[in-house]
């Protein structure tokens, strides 16, 4: 982190609030010197948590109170409509004013999603913001980006076509790729292949040099380290990202019962267990915790609502990079290139 930068924290939200986020937050604090962060939500949860941590107010780490709370499964209108003083809304706010950079938050998707809209507005020449994240790949040390995750789930190919712009300057700043390789996912690799919708985006992909099209990829090949970025409609992006979670659990679930069937496999467990902690290491989901609503004019990430505190410490990371890069405003400036060339 190579300047100040101030994180408005939704500290409320999530499946555990204050229990994770105020801790995630001291440890965000402990390791960037330079940050600053307004925890918003219940003064009074807020200050009790504090004190368990033996820790208080202070230059970096100020409170806003918010009287309001968006629950996991409150309806995105409702919440917009009838929570105005939300921790959530509220964090997005301080966006909104420039007394934050960016915004993080474990709470509701939907909610968060149309609240951050709502008030932030998208970019100029975007139609829709999307969710994007990051996930391990078969190469060590590479990451694949995805994109959209759930933030439309009924998207046209000018929409696909400005996740892939999006996407692709999102890695290029912040994982230092010069011209990051973006695949469309698909039901196959040939051109035949895929719905009208896929199609059609292929062809605004192709045509397009604002991004280094590499084709098609089939969901298997999501991991295998081949692209940088991969564009999907927001519905099948997070039935993709959904069956990952289910399948990591199920793998999880039958090494563990595995391993306890006999005497004689819990000795080759523990034999085991170096590598297995290597292994669980690299694909901790908490590494790759932090989704960003690209498109907004301003920096929102998403958490996991189930986040631990390392896993929210790595959202609040996120963030920090984006306000680094200035994500935002790279966006605005390719987005307004692009529409000044097709005039």
């Amino acid at each position: 982190m190579t300047k100040a930068c101030t994180v408005a924290i939704d500290a409320m939200g999530g499946d555990f609030g204050p229990q994770v986020t105020v801790p995630a937050a001291l440890k965000a604090l402990a390791d960037y010197p330079q940050l600053k962060l307004i925890l918003v939500g219940d003064f009074a949860s807020l200050e009790k948590i504090l004190s368990l941590h033996h820790a208080h107010p202070s230059e970096r780490l100020s409170l806003h109170h918010a009287s309001q709370q968006v629950s996991m499964d409150e309806l995105p209108s409702q919440a917009l409509r009838l929570k105005k003083d939300s921790s959530l809304r509220v964090a997005i706010n301080l966006v909104k004013a420039g007394s934050a950079q960016a915004c993080v938050s474990a709470g509701n998707t939907g909610a968060l999603m149309a609240t951050a809209r709502f008030v932030l507005k998208t970019l100029p020449g975007i139609d829709r913001p999307a969710i994007i994240t990051a996930f391990p790949t078969i190469i060590e040390g590479k990451r694949v980006h995805m994109l959209d995750l759930g933030a439309n789930v009924d998207s046209c190919a000018d929409h696909l076509y400005q996740f892939a712009i999006m996407g692709s300057l999102l890695v290029s700043a912040t994982e230092g790729i010069v011209a990051p390789k973006v695949a469309l996912l698909n039901i196959g690799q040939e051109e035949i292949k895929g719905n009208d919708q896929v199609k059609q985006t292929a062809q605004l992909l192709s045509d397009s040099k604002a991004v280094h099209y590499a084709g098609y990829i089939e969901a298997d090949q999501i991991f295998a380290g081949k692209v940088d970025v991969i564009v999907c409609d927001g519905f099948v992006g997070n039935v993709a990202l959904k069956s990952m979670e289910g399948v990591s659990k199920l793998i999880a679930r039958i090494t563990k019962e595995t391993f306890k069937q006999n005497w004689l496999f819990m000795l080759l467990g523990l034999l085991a267990y170096p590598v297995i902690r290597r292994v669980r290491k690299r694909i901790d989901p908490s590494r790759y915790n932090g989704a960003s609503l690209l498109g907004l004019q301003g920096i929102v990430v998403k958490s996991h609502g189930s986040a631990n505190v390392l896993a929210f410490t790595r959202a609040i990371q996120q963030a920090i990079v984006e306000v680094e890069h200035d994500i935002s405003q790279k966006i605005k400036e390719e987005i307004g290139v692009l529409l000044e060339d097709q005039q």
